[in-house]
């Protein structure tokens, strides 16, 4: 029976268990100890939204976990690895236009010169576990990517968190016709999201306030820990 499933393909590989008690013990790193500064830990996800004319189109978010602000919010027709790329490059970009360095110079210690390493969180998408992306990924050298456990969307709360605000307070009041439209939208939105409106995971403070902050101390911020 055995060499019968193998031939066919339904086996799992040898090593598979060992593989995913690993990828266990990843998730748990990344969050055991929450960051304590900005562009340490990254949450993305896309999220569908249908226009009132040509259909459903795919918001494409970064949010940045301890200061909770949004770095990119692309709408993209597909979900393909090319578009997940594209979203985490806009980030990439985005954090020297918000900081005034780039992500590579802000993971680096100014008193060691060691670079830290940034990780990105994301869910179980086809286009996050194509070769494609592993390959961007390994390409960064400083950044790795962890994918949360299956059927725990909670674990992606603040990207959730994020696209949840995004409908509720601004898409779902408007009759969007088209993907020009819902990207003026989401742009409009990120600024008020970022710069305007209070969070209350950090003490209703503003997601670019804290995250223009450089943090001196390595004393967690209980406030950066809620995935509200």
């Amino acid at each position: 029976m055995y060499r019968a499933l193998r031939r066919n393909g339904p086996c799992l590989p040898v090593g598979h268990t060992a593989e995913v008690r690993q990828a266990a013990g990843v998730r748990r790193e990344a969050f055991i100890d929450p960051p304590t500064r900005r562009n340490r830990l990254w949450q993305a996800d896309f999220s569908e939204f249908e226009t009132r004319g040509q259909g459903v189109w795919n918001l494409g978010g970064v949010v940045d976990y301890w200061a909770k602000v949004n770095l990119a919010c692309t709408v993209t027709v597909t979900k393909t690895t090319r578009d997940a790329i594209g979203f985490f490059e806009a980030a990439l970009a985005e954090v020297e236009v918000l900081a005034g360095v780039t992500w590579i110079e802000d993971l680096t210690d100014p008193n060691t010169g060691e670079i830290a390493t940034l990780t990105l969180v994301t869910d179980n998408g086809p286009c996050f576990k194509s070769g494609g992306f592993a390959a961007w990924v390994a390409s960064k050298r400083h950044i790795r990517h962890v994918r949360t456990r299956r059927k725990a969307p909670w674990t992606n709360g603040q990207i959730e968190r994020f696209f949840g605000t995004l409908k509720y307070e601004r898409l779902y009041r408007h009759d969007i016709a088209d993907g020009v439209e819902l990207d003026a939208h989401a742009q409009d939105f990120r600024t008020i999201y970022n710069s305007i409106r209070p969070h209350e995971a950090i003490g209703m403070g503003r997601p670019l306030e804290r995250y223009r902050q450089t943090p001196t101390t390595n004393i967690p911020d209980p406030r950066s820990v809620s995935d509200s």
